[in-house]
C-alpha cells in the first residue's frame, strides 16, 4: 500500500485520535501530517510499517509533544506535555477502549458520532466531520453543500474555533445521546456515498468512498436496528451502487440511467435493498431517506427505462418534498414531471428555480440542456450544457456534456429567427 493509499485510509481515524490527546484539531491536524511528511521520507527505505495507521500515530503524538515542549516558555506548558506523555502511554498502543466508547463498536463510527457534537449546529457538524473524517477535501465538501469554497472554508474554520473557544469534549456519546447525533451522522454517511458515487474530480466513481459509506451504513443498521431512517440510509445506499458497473462504459465514459445495460446491474444488492424498502414501508414511519429509497427501488424493478413507474416516482418526491423542500428535490421532482408530463411541463417545473440558488449546481443546467434538447431547442440547448460543463471539475462529466452538446448539430433555422 502506498503513503497515499494510506492517508486516504488513516487520515481521519489518525486526526480524530490525536483530537482527544491534544483537544486542538489544528495542532492535531498538523502533527499527523508532519508524521505523513516522515512517513514518505522513512518507509521508502526501511519499508511499511505493520500497523501504518499505528505509526503515523505514535509518530504524530510524539512530534506534538516535542513541539508543545519546544515551544514551553512557562511551567503549565510543559505540564501539558508531560500530561500528553502519561496519557500516550496509558493509550497502550491506541487500541485501548474506556468503557463508554464500546458504546459504537466500529472505529470510524465512534468518531463520527463524536465529532457530531451538539454544540455545532448541523451543518457545521457535518462540514467538519466530512473534512476530518470522511476523507473529503474542502472543495468536495463545498460540492456536496453547493457553496462556493471559501464559504465552506470559513465555515470549517468556524467551527475549529467554536470547539476550541468554548472547550468542547471530544468524548465517545452514551448510548442515550446516539438518537440526538442521529441525523448529521446519516448525513455524514450519504455525503461520504454520494462523493464517491459522484467524484469531484478524477474518475466518475471512488469505490472505496462508496464501500466505506456502505459499511458504515451496516454497522449503523445493526448498532441501531429500531431507527427506519438508518434501514432507508442503507437501502438507499445499495441500491444505487447497484447500478454502479452500469454507470461507465468500457472506455470509461458516463452511461445515463436512460441508455443503462440494466444486465449489469447488482442482482443481490437490489434484493437487498427492495426488501429493505419493504420493511420500512411496513413500519409506516417514512423519513427522507427512505422516500429516496423507495424512489430507487421502483427503477431497480423495472426492465428497462421506457417501463419505469415514472407516477409512481412523482409521488414520492412529493412525498419527499414536503418532508425536505430543497431545490434539489425540486429539481429531481422536476426531472420526474417531465416523464409523466412531458418535457414542456418539466421544463416550465425546472425554470421555476432559477431564482432557487442552483445556478451554480451544474446539474440543474444539465437538467434543463436536456429537455431543451427534447425540445429541439438546440441553441439554448447549447448554452445550457456549455452552462454545465463550466460548473463540473469531474472530467467525464465534462466529456459526457461536450459530447451532448456535439451531439445537437446545427439549430434548426426556425431558432435563428
Amino acid at each position: 500500500m502506498t503513503v497515499e493509499a494510506v492517508f486516504r485510509r488513516e487520515y481521519g481515524r489518525c486526526v480524530a485520535t490525536l483530537i482527544r490527546f491534544l483537544g486542538d484539531i489544528d495542532a492535531a491536524e498538523e502533527a499527523v501530517q508532519d508524521a505523513f511528511t516522515v512517513a514518505v521520507a522513512r518507509w521508502p527505505s526501511d519499508g511499511q510499517p505493520p500497523n501504518p495507521g499505528a505509526w503515523i500515530v505514535t509518530t504524530a503524538r510524539n512530534r506534538a509533544i516535542d513541539r508543545l515542549r519546544r515551544e514551553s516558555v512557562r511551567d503549565e506548558r510543559h505540564a501539558q506535555a508531560h500530561h500528553l506523555y502519561g496519557a500516550a502511554d496509558q493509550a497502550a498502543g491506541d487500541n485501548a477502549l474506556a468503557p463508554q466508547e464500546e458504546t459504537v463498536p466500529d472505529d470510524r463510527l465512534r468518531l463520527i458520532f463524536t465529532c457530531c457534537h451538539p454544540a455545532l449546529n448541523q451543518p457545521a457538524q457535518v462540514a467538519l466531520t466530512l473534512r476530518l473524517l470522511g476523507g473529503l477535501q474542502t472543495p468536495e465538501i463545498a460540492r456536496a453543500f453547493l457553496v462556493p469554497e471559501t464559504t465552506m472554508a470559513q465555515r470549517i474554520v468556524r467551527a475549529k474555533r467554536k470547539i476550541k473557544d468554548t472547550h468542547v469534549p471530544y468524548r465517545v456519546p452514551a448510548e442515550a445521546e446516539l438518537p440526538a447525533r442521529l441525523k448529521p451522522v446519516l448525513a455524514v454517511v450519504y455525503l461520504i456515498f454520494n462523493e464517491g458515487y459522484a467524484a469531484t474530480a478524477g474518475s466518475l466513481l471512488r469505490l472505496d468512498l462508496c464501500a466505506e459509506a456502505i459499511r458504515l451504513a451496516r454497522v449503523l443498521a445493526e448498532l441501531m436496528p429500531g431507527e427506519p431512517e438508518v434501514q432507508g440510509l442503507l437501502a438507499l445506499l445499495v441500491l444505487l451502487h447497484a447500478r454502479s458497473a452500469a454507470r461507465v462504459s468500457s472506455d470509461g465514459s458516463l452511461v445515463r440511467l436512460a441508455e443503462q445495460d440494466r444486465r449489469l446491474w447488482n442482482r443481490d444488492l437490489m434484493i437487498e435493498g427492495q426488501a429493505i424498502v419493504r420493511a420500512c414501508v411496513e413500519r409506516d414511519r417514512p423519513g427522507p431517506y427512505q422516500i429516496q429509497a423507495a424512489i430507487n427501488a421502483v427503477h431497480s424493478v423495472a426492465p428497462s427505462f421506457d417501463s419505469t413507474d415514472w407516477q409512481a416516482i412523482l409521488t414520492l418526491y412529493d412525498q419527499l418534498y414536503a418532508l425536505t423542500p430543497t431545490p434539489v428535490v425540486a429539481l429531481n421532482r422536476a426531472v420526474a414531471l417531465a416523464e409523466v408530463r412531458g418535457p414542456s411541463v418539466g421544463l416550465a417545473a425546472v425554470e421555476d428555480l432559477g431564482s432557487s440558488g442552483l445556478d451554480g449546481y451544474y446539474l440543474f443546467h444539465a437538467s434543463r440542456a436536456d429537455l431543451l434538447r427534447r425540445l429541439g431547442r438546440t441553441s439554448e440547448a447549447a448554452a445550457a450544457y456549455a452552462s454545465a460543463r463550466s460548473l463540473t471539475a469531474n472530467p467525464v462529466e465534462q466529456a459526457f456534456l461536450d459530447a451532448q452538446r456535439a451531439a445537437l448539430g446545427q439549430p434548426d433555422p426556425a431558432e435563428r429567427e
